[in-house]
């Protein structure tokens, strides 16, 4: 569960989150830390070296759903994402896509094959779709300095909860990791 849960998708708020995002400093160096709201200890945000990950919003928990109701779930999960890429790709121009499943083998198969730290913090928080990327965007505000890439995403631990469409930052290049275990290139 994230902070977010019970809120409402409101594209004009998630637009401006998305450029308070881009605008927020990043930690240069250190270890990646998951952060969690103090009273209830929902996740609100991850940092690590160069990144800022935070969700944008949490769908309903789908304990007990099933086709179509699940169907129309993640339907409308897609369509947040979607409808958010396109305003952005409006103030930002065409975004890409950077393919998450070369990490996402390496780190399943435990065959000691280093997967990103970026990926990894994206992987905890169970953030597994694709991610569609702009970048680099020159970051205005305060604490913004230089190049950044930004991201957003769409997530989904296990049957029964919620989706989750999260956003990232990074004063670091994302690119879609190469290769991955022997037999997955």
């Amino acid at each position: 569960m994230t902070s977010r849960a019970g809120e409402p998708f409101v594209p004009a708020r998630a637009v401006a989150e998305a450029e308070q995002l881009l605008a927020t400093a990043v930690p240069p160096t250190g270890p990646t830390t998951a952060h969690g709201d103090p009273a209830t200890g929902e996740w609100t945000a991850t940092e690590g070296a160069g990144f800022r990950i935070v969700p944008l919003w949490e769908g309903d928990p789908l304990t007990g759903v099933y086709a179509p109701e699940w169907n129309d779930a993640e339907d409308a999960a897609e369509a947040h994402l979607a409808g958010l890429a396109q305003e952005l790709d409006h103030r930002w121009g065409p975004h890409t896509t950077v393919r998450l499943h070369v990490a996402l083998l390496r780190r399943q198969s435990g065959g000691g094959a280093p997967v990103e730290p970026l990926f990894q913090a994206l992987f905890a928080e169970d953030l597994y779709g694709d991610l569609t990327l702009w970048g680099p965007i020159g970051a205005a505000g305060p604490g913004g300095s230089g190049d950044r890439w930004f991201a957003v995403t769409v997530g989904h631990s296990d049957g029964d909860a919620p989706l989750v469409l999260a956003a990232l930052v990074s004063d670091r290049p994302v690119t879609e990791p190469n290769g991955g275990p022997a037999g997955l290139r």
